[in-house]
């Protein structure tokens, strides 16, 4: 389906039953029509969309800012006839999720960051991972990435290096991840300006006074691509804030631990009505 905006068309699909759960998605929509737990579609109605700029929705990327992302999900919210909706975002995206959750607080009912980082300074967050993957990983886990990265050839694609970084985000380090990716819509500029300007200097605690619906933060405890130790002390300074650990997931819970997913998101929404 299709939802006309300022300067662009929005692409999104839809699936399951219940309260509207917009995901926004970078890479486009099918790769978390595979990875969302089937289960949730008993309770929610899964909304898929393209950021514009990315996947089948049009648009110049370099138009994107916070207020033009809060704009575009409303579009999609009220072409969906939803009062309010739930805004689910994972890794880089959960930082748009709780953005838009603080510019539309009379229209989103509930935020879940999903492997979000805190931060969006790049730099900052390599600078935990990276000790942090020493400090903690097995000398199993780091073998196979080393021969990961090893096989990889000169000019290796985004996508090939992404699986070959399976140690670092997933609880198995030997996971096939390659079939969570299938239609994966690659559009590096849009990747370029998220990670290099709408995101970049962004932190958390820096408007943690703004009004924001209830937020749930998931993470994996074997996530090396954003390791759960940045959140230290986070979650006690943000209104209304639930951190939960999965103790057996990496950088996609939703994907390894679905039946707990599913009940952490629905029973959390349920304390949270």
């Amino acid at each position: 389906m299709n939802v006309q905006v300022a300067g662009a068309e929005l692409f999104y699909t839809t699936r399951g039953r219940g309260p509207v759960c917009l995901i926004p998605t970078l890479i486009g929509t099918e790769p978390y029509q595979h990875q969302m737990p089937a289960a949730l579609d008993r309770h929610l109605q899964l909304v898929f969309v393209d950021v514009r700029g990315s996947g089948r929705s049009t648009g110049t990327p370099t138009d994107l800012t916070f207020d033009v992302l809060a704009d575009d999900l409303e579009a999609v919210r009220r072409a969906l006839g939803a009062e309010r909706v739930v805004v689910l975002g994972h890794s880089v995206l959960g930082v748009s999720a709780i953005e838009y959750a603080r510019r539309r607080p009379a229209s989103v009912s509930h935020v879940i960051g999903a492997g979000a980082s805190p931060t969006g300074d790049m730099a900052r967050l390599l600078a935990r991972a990276k000790p942090f993957f020493e400090e903690d990983a097995s000398e199993e886990r780091k073998r196979i990435l080393a021969a990961n990265m090893a096989a990889l050839g000169p000019g290796a694609s985004g996508a090939a290096t992404l699986l070959a970084q399976t140690p670092m985000r997933f609880f198995d380090p030997r996971f096939d991840a390659a079939p969570l990716y299938a239609g994966t819509v690659a559009k590096p500029e849009v990747m370029a300006h998220v990670l290099g300007t709408l995101v970049r200097g962004w932190d958390v605690l820096a408007r943690a006074g703004a009004p924001c619906p209830p937020l749930l933060l998931v993470h994996g405890r074997y996530d090396y691509a954003v390791p759960y130790v940045m959140w230290d002390g986070i979650p006690e300074a943000l209104p209304d804030t639930t951190f939960r650990l999965f103790e057996r997931s990496g950088h996609q819970p939703f994907v390894e631990e679905p039946e707990l997913f599913t009940a952490v998101v629905t029973d959390w929404m349920r304390s949270h009505a």
